[in-house]
């Protein structure tokens, strides 16, 4: 059994995980999420330190209860692509999975990672091939993330009214001169319109030289298909 630390997205609310929780938990895993900084001066740096933290006491607690508490597994969505590695800097992590996450590049900032990948392009042609045009095709929560979510998970996300990540998030450099030593793998949602699957392929291959595992859902695969997604977090590596 592993013990699972789930790092949200650009919302940083540990919600987004809620459904995928006890999957790993009935599957006998130990499996916590947090809500990462969100005031102004936060960066990538805070980030790292708050979910290294969340590790920590996640072990610590599956010890006082009596097991063991690893392997250590990060699993990062989305932007925490850019947070999740930095944490090998400062506990020894077992596994990192990233799910249809941003995969940074030493020294690039997660506000150029747009545009160095090509995401805008890959999202417009996507919407094209989807057959949204015209308005239909401008990024729009509800039709790039929820569009796979049931309505009842869709509309209390929304209720809850998470505000932007913070600009730091954005604007400091990723520090790390290379991928942590850790063995990654990445999962990404067949059916994401943010970030196409062919899109990924190529951005994955080209900066970790890894093939994408593909599961079925969007970009919030942890909202519209948890089951699947939590099988495909403690499938085989």
């Amino acid at each position: 059994m592993a013990t699972y630390v789930l790092v949200p997205g650009a919302d940083g609310a540990g919600w987004y995980w809620h459904l995928v929780l006890p999957e790993l938990r009935a599957a006998g895993h130990d499996a916590v999420s947090l809500d990462l900084p969100m005031h102004d001066a936060a960066d990538l740096d805070d980030v790292a330190d708050a979910i290294a933290e969340a590790a920590t006491g996640a072990l610590a607690a599956a010890r006082s209860a009596g097991r063991e508490g690893g392997p250590l597994v990060l699993v990062a969505q989305s932007l925490a692509g850019f947070s999740a590695p930095l944490v090998c800097t400062r506990l020894p992590v077992d596994r990192l999975i990233l799910v249809n996450a941003m995969v940074p590049r030493p020294g690039e900032t997660a506000g150029e990672w747009w545009d160095a990948t090509g995401q805008p392009a890959a999202r417009a042609a996507r919407a094209e091939a989807d057959g949204r045009r015209g308005p239909d095709a401008q990024f729009d929560l509800r039709t790039d993330f929820f569009h796979d979510v049931p309505a009842a998970v869709t509309d209390e996300a929304f209720a809850a009214q998470p505000g932007p990540p913070p600009s730091g998030v954005f604007a400091q450099p990723w520090p790390l001169a290379s991928w942590p030593d850790v063995p990654t793998r990445f999962l990404q949602g067949r059916d994401d319109r943010f970030f196409p699957l062919e899109f990924q392929r190529r951005v994955v291959r080209e900066r970790l030289g890894l093939d994408v595992e593909e599961v079925p859902g969007g970009h919030l695969g942890a909202l519209s298909r948890p089951r699947e997604l939590a099988r495909a977090l403690t499938g085989p590596a």
